[in-house]
């Protein structure tokens, strides 16, 4: 059982959100730095931190400094809320092992929400109705496989129901993040909108067809050996609504594994802040910045933690958002029935909807509740064998390659009173949830929020050894394009060029090793 970390019967103090609770880095950035008192965590019922359980947070998140044995609870990556290790198609699917008897109903009806198959309407099952009518899978489950990572589409016989691009144009900076002097104003493409969608309604026509095509590029490593990278390029081909805006920018997005959701959001506002060395203040090259999003469910702004730039807030506006963009389903949230349809897109603002008499939206939020339950508690599996000699050697050249400058081993939930299963764990994410430049081979060059074009929030490690196991054709990275854990090092560069070149240099056998131990998180 992973430590709880319950309260001392001490005066509670708050943490400073300016201040580092881990250690790190402090802030360095005079510009925005008041914006990030008034962060916290304002979708969290959270409980202050006693000066005797920071000094204790603080000990128990120090980076490990020997490699001989496991660190403590260093098996359960996600505390006590860690499920088994299955090697098979459900290793993702399975509930968070703090959940109560009661608990474990609600994320079973949450399950059944999120595999639910959406229809046209009209339709004779009312509580179904409202696809479309633009929408890129028909639910939940069509893009996150197995709860887990999503693929290319291949071959003649075209599904991309588990990758889509992101569409938008240089606009202006809302008046809400005028502040943040740093934002990068966006705006929908004109004609289709944030997100292009391949699948339509009878009688509407699909917005396009994603085009794939690689080309390849052999990289020569140390000892001998080489590795083959894909360098894709990415085309909106059969458009059916006109030629895209000619600024339009385009970025592929594969759907990600669910698993950790609820405690990645638990993780202190504060000790990803106090990480951020914006200025790269003490000279080691990295930079981690927080991407500042507005969350209309808080009504302010607020740490951006979700998607592949951090562009969303919290797992319910995450939710909310895939909801409307991948299936075309009105939420509270986001009440457009027609989905991302545009007013350029008549026939689809016009089509047939499943909101009503019935419910005023096509899910309305008791259900969404629900979604958002599941989608916080899809348990982390505990890791596979970190005692093996051959992956700890290899978490020591991931140490000493630098990979922890970004992928930060480990944190401490806040203590939750309304969510006692993320209150209060010892987590190993390996991510740091900020933004770093990852160099000109994975730009996008399309900004969300503060994120520029070269910028991707720092990928969670917790599973990644499992994601074939789930989904064979799965592939890593944003856009899939790496196939193995290998080329997805050799595609780092940026602020990660340092660390990658040490990986390309290594013998063999530590290179072995490193991926040993990457497989056995």
């Amino acid at each position: 059982m992973a430590p709880q970390y319950l309260a001392a019967q001490t005066p509670p103090i708050p943490p400073s959100l300016t201040g580092s609770t881990l250690g790190h880095s402090t802030l360095n950035t005079p510009d925005i730095e008041p914006l990030y008192a008034n962060l916290g965590d304002p979708h969290l019922a959270t409980l202050p931190r006693t000066h005797q359980e920071l000094d204790r947070i603080r000990r128990v998140t120090r980076p490990a400094t020997a490699f001989d044995q496991p660190e403590p609870f260093e098996a359960l990556p996600a505390g006590a809320a860690t499920v088994r290790a299955r090697l098979d198609d459900e290793a993702f699917s399975q509930h968070s092992k703090t959940l109560s008897f009661e608990e474990e109903l609600e994320f079973k009806l949450g399950n059944g929400l999120f595999k639910k198959i959406w229809v046209f309407s009209p339709a004779s099952t009312l509580a179904s109705d409202g696809l479309g009518p633009l929408y890129n899978a028909r639910s939940c489950q069509r893009c996150h496989l197995k709860d887990g990572r999503g693929h290319v589409p291949e071959g003649p016989d075209y599904t991309s129901t588990t990758m889509f691009l992101r569409v938008s144009i240089p606009g202006p900076v809302p008046d809400q993040m005028q502040a943040i002097t740093d934002y990068i104003g966006t705006a929908p493409e004109p004609t289709y909108g944030g997100q292009m969608q391949d699948f339509s309604a009878p009688g509407i026509a699909p917005e396009y067809r994603l085009g794939v095509a690689y080309s390849q590029e052999v990289i020569p490593l140390a000892g001998g050996e080489t590795a083959t990278l894909q360098r894709p390029t990415y085309s909106a081909d059969d458009l059916g609504y006109g030629p895209l805006h000619e600024d339009a920018m385009l970025s592929p997005r594969v759907a990600p594994t669910m698993i950790g959701l609820g405690l990645l959001e638990a993780i202190p506002a504060a000790d990803i802040l106090a990480q951020a060395d914006e200025a790269d203040s003490d000279g080691d090259g990295i930079s981690g910045r927080p991407n500042l999003v507005w969350s209309k469910e808080q009504d302010q702004v607020i740490l951006g933690r979700f998607g592949y730039k951090a562009g969303q807030p919290t797992v319910h506006e995450q939710s909310a958002a895939a909801f409307l963009g991948d299936i075309g389903i009105s939420t509270p949230l986001f009440p457009s029935h027609s989905g991302d349809c545009t007013s350029a897109q008549i026939d689809c603002r016009t089509a047939p909807h499943g909101g009503g008499d019935v419910r005023e939206t096509e899910i309305d939020q008791p259900n969404m509740d629900l979604v958002t339950f599941y989608s916080r508690n899809l348990g982390v599996p505990a890791r596979r064998t970190p005692d093996d000699p051959a992956v700890l050697r290899g978490k020591a050249q991931f140490y000493g390659a630098g990979c922890t400058g970004c992928h930060t081993p480990k944190f401490v939930t806040n203590r939750l009173e309304a969510q006692p299963a993320q209150s209060f764990q010892l987590i190993w994410p390996y991510s740091d949830l900020l933004l770093h430049d990852m160099g000109e081979g994975l730009a996008d060059n399309r900004p969300e929020a503060r994120a520029t074009g070269r910028e991707w929030r720092t990928a969670p490690l917790w599973g990644i050894g499992l994601v074939q196991h789930v989904n064979p054709r799965a592939g890593y990275l944003h856009d899939g394009r790496a196939r193995t854990l290998l080329e997805a090092i050799l595609w780092h560069g940026g602020e990660a060029q340092s660390a990658r070149d040490t990986v390309v240099s290594l013998a063999p056998k530590d290179r072995a090793d490193l991926i040993r131990f990457l497989e056995s998180l």
